[in-house]
């Protein structure tokens, strides 16, 4: 019910119509090669045979990552080094399917508590975006900002819904703070990546 109520809200509120701009690797590689950028990564594949079930302690209640989508972590990982995108730091929501994706590419991850899954959320999931949100608009300096996440919080933060084929699970959102707010580049897929570091 929860979940219903919130597209319908974002279903009402005003955006942009167009869809977010899919970037191809040498478009996104040197605005991530240079650093700065706070990057709102969706977890890894999942195995859609799991459901959700609101649960947020109980691994066996989630919908956890495939052995595919574990595979991805672990590539895209390696494509940031072997590309050479800096990390600064890694954030990550509390849901199991984002800690593992977060764990298994970049090692070290620090719990956010607002980037939590609009079904799993504790309080109201507007808020959460709201904080996630700002936290676009901080300065990464020294490298990027990676904050793992899910898709229906995004697509508040952006104003409208997103397609599951317009912010596929794997894939980055570049957003580049400005003045205390932030500037959204567009999307890379993790596969463009992985292709890329090959």
């Amino acid at each position: 019910m929860r979940r219903r109520s919130l597209l319908l809200l974002m279903a009402a509120t005003p955006a942009a119509a167009q869809a977010p701009a899919l970037l191809r690797p040498d478009e996104a590689l040197p605005l991530l090669r240079a650093g700065g950028l706070n990057l709102y990564m969706r977890h890894a594949t999942t195995d859609r045979s799991q459901a959700d079930t609101g649960r947020l302690e109980d691994r066996a209640g989630q919908r956890n990552l495939s052995r595919a989508g574990e595979a991805m972590a672990r590539a895209l990982g390696a494509a940031f080094r072997r590309l050479g995108i800096p990390v600064r730091e890694v954030l990550t929501s509390e849901v199991f399917r984002a800690q593992d994706t977060a764990r298994l590419a970049f090692g070290e991850a620090g719990i956010h508590p607002a980037l939590i899954a609009d079904d799993y959320t504790r309080g109201d999931a507007r808020q959460d975006a709201a904080e996630v949100s700002r936290l676009l608009a901080q300065p990464a300096r020294g490298g990027n900002r990676v904050l793992v996440g899910h898709i229906v919080p995004l697509g508040m933060i952006l104003g409208r819904s997103l397609a599951q084929a317009e912010f596929p699970e794997g894939s980055l959102a570049l957003f580049r703070p400005e003045d205390g707010r932030w500037r959204f580049l567009g999307i890379v897929r993790a596969e463009a990546l992985i292709e890329a570091a090959r």
